[in-house]
C-alpha cells in the first residue's frame, strides 16, 4: 500500500465496502497501516476526488481520514484529531443505518482507538503551546466514542451472530481509559451497569475482559469496595497473558494493596519477579505492626505511590498496622484487661506525635467496630478488655 495512487486506494475502499470485508476496510482506515505514510494519500482537500468514487456517508468518512493523514504528516495533531472526529461521527451514522449486520465492528475499533490517541497527542500539543485545559480534547473525544457505544447497546433485537452488542466492551474499555485519565470515574458507573446486565458479559474476548476487569477492579478500589476490587483484579491478573509481564505488573500495582487491606500479604518472590520492591518495606512494616517504619517507607516512596494513584489506599494500611502493634502489646501484657496507657506508650515508641489516651481509645474503638479486635473499652477503669478467645481475629475474617 506504500505507493498506490489515490484512485487505487479509493477503489480498494469501495471493493471492501461492497464485499462487507470489515478487517480489510479497518486496515484502510487505520493509522497503524502503512498507507498513512504514502504522500499521495496525504491530501489537505480530498473531498471532490473522493466524492467521484464513493457514495455518502462513506465519502465523508474517507475524505476526513485522508485529511487526517495530511495533518498527521505535518505533525498537526490538533487538526488530525478534528478530522478523526469527523471520521467517527460519520461512522456512527453508517453503523446506525445498518440493520442485522455487524461486519463493521473492526472498523469501529480502529477509528475509535485512533480518535482517543489523537486526542491525547492534541492535548499534549496544546499544552506545549500554552493553550487549553489538561485533558479537554480527550474528554471531548469520549462523546464520539459514546455515540458508537449507544448504537451498539441499542441493537437488542438482532440475532446473536449479527448483533452490534459484541462491540460494546471494546468501546467501554476505550471510555474507561479516558475517564481514568481525566479523573471522571463517576462516568464509569452506567457503562459497568450496561456490561453487567448484558447476556454477553462473560463471552467477550479474553483480552477485552481482562482490560474491563482491570479498570472495574480499580474503580471498586477507589470506592473502598475491596472484596469486589480483589475479585476483579485477581481475574485480570490470572487471565492476563503469561508473557505480558508489563500488563501483569500494572495489575499487581493495584491488586497488592487491595490484598494487603484484606489481610493477604504478597510473597517476596512475587514482588521480586515483577520488580515491585517498593512494596517490600510496606509489607514488612504492616506485618510487624511497626507504625514508624510504615510512615517512613510511605514517605520514601511517596512520589511513585502518588503517581500510581495508590498512596491514599496504602495509608489505610495504618489501621491494620495498629491492630498488629496492639496485638503484640496484648501478648506482652499476658492479660485480657490492658491499660490504655500501655497502648499509648507503644504508639509513643513508634514516634506518633501528640498522642494521648483519648486518641488511643479512639483508635481502639475503630478497631473494635471494624471487627479487628474482639472486646470493649472500660472507660471507668481506662482499660481495653479483650475476649479470652481469639481476641484478634485473622485479618481475612474481619475484612
Amino acid at each position: 500500500m506504500a505507493a498506490v495512487s489515490l484512485n487505487s486506494y479509493l477503489s480498494k475502499v469501495s471493493q471492501t465496502w461492497n464485499a462487507g470485508e470489515g478487517d480489510m476496510l479497518a486496515a484502510l482506515l487505520s493509522f497503524r497501516d502503512s498507507h498513512i505514510a504514502n504522500s499521495r494519500l496525504q491530501i489537505s482537500d480530498p473531498e471532490a476526488q473522493v466524492e467521484r468514487v464513493l457514495d455518502p456517508p462513506l465519502d465523508e468518512m474517507v475524505a476526513a481520514h485522508l485529511r487526517a493523514c495530511w495533518a498527521w504528516s505535518n505533525s498537526d495533531m490538533v487538526e488530525a484529531y478534528k478530522c478523526q472526529g469527523i471520521v467517527v461521527s460519520s461512522f456512527a451514522k453508517l453503523l446506525g443505518a445498518q440493520r442485522d449486520e455487524n461486519w463493521l465492528l473492526p472498523v469501529m475499533y480502529v477509528v475509535c482507538l485512533d480518535l482517543r490517541l489523537f486526542a491525547l497527542q492534541a492535548d499534549k500539543q496544546k499544552r506545549s503551546a500554552g493553550r487549553g485545559k489538561p485533558g479537554e480534547t480527550l474528554e471531548k473525544a469520549s462523546e464520539g466514542i459514546m455515540a458508537c457505544f449507544r448504537v451498539c447497546a441499542a441493537d437488542a433485537r438482532a440475532g446473536e451472530d449479527v448483533t452490534k452488542r459484541w462491540g460494546m466492551l471494546n468501546l467501554v474499555n476505550q471510555l474507561f481509559k479516558i475517564y481514568f485519565k481525566v479523573n471522571k470515574l463517576h462516568l464509569c458507573k452506567p457503562l459497568i451497569r450496561a456490561v453487567e446486565s448484558s447476556a454477553l458479559k462473560d463471552r467477550f474476548s479474553k483480552s477485552q475482559l481482562v482490560t474491563y476487569r482491570y479498570y472495574v477492579g480499580r474503580k471498586y478500589m477507589f470506592d473502598n469496595n475491596f472484596k469486589e476490587a480483589e475479585e476483579y483484579l485477581r481475574y485480570a491478573f490470572e487471565k492476563c497473558d503469561r508473557d505480558s509481564k508489563v500488563n501483569k505488573r500494572l495489575i499487581l500495582i493495584y491488586l497488592i494493596p487491595v490484598k494487603m487491606l484484606l489481610g493477604q500479604m504478597p510473597k517476596e518472590s512475587l514482588l521480586k519477579k515483577y520488580d515491585l520492591s517498593e512494596f517490600c518495606g510496606v509489607m514488612a512494616a504492616v506485618k510487624e505492626g511497626h507504625l514508624y517504619n510504615l510512615n517512613t517507607v510511605l514517605e520514601d516512596h511517596e512520589k511513585i505511590f502518588i503517581k500510581w494513584g495508590i498512596f491514599l489506599i496504602l495509608e489505610k494500611l495504618k489501621i491494620i498496622t495498629y491492630r498488629n502493634l496492639f496485638k503484640k502489646v496484648t501478648l506482652l501484657m499476658k492479660t485480657h484487661q490492658i491499660s490504655i496507657d500501655a497502648f499509648t506508650t507503644a504508639l509513643k515508641m513508634m514516634k506518633v506525635e501528640d498522642i494521648d489516651n483519648d486518641e488511643t481509645a479512639c483508635i481502639l474503638a475503630n478497631l473494635i467496630y471494624e471487627g479487628r479486635i474482639k472486646g470493649y473499652i472500660s472507660h471507668q477503669h481506662n482499660k481495653l478488655v479483650v475476649s479470652k478467645q481469639n481476641a484478634f481475629p485473622p485479618l481475612a475474617a474481619s475484612s
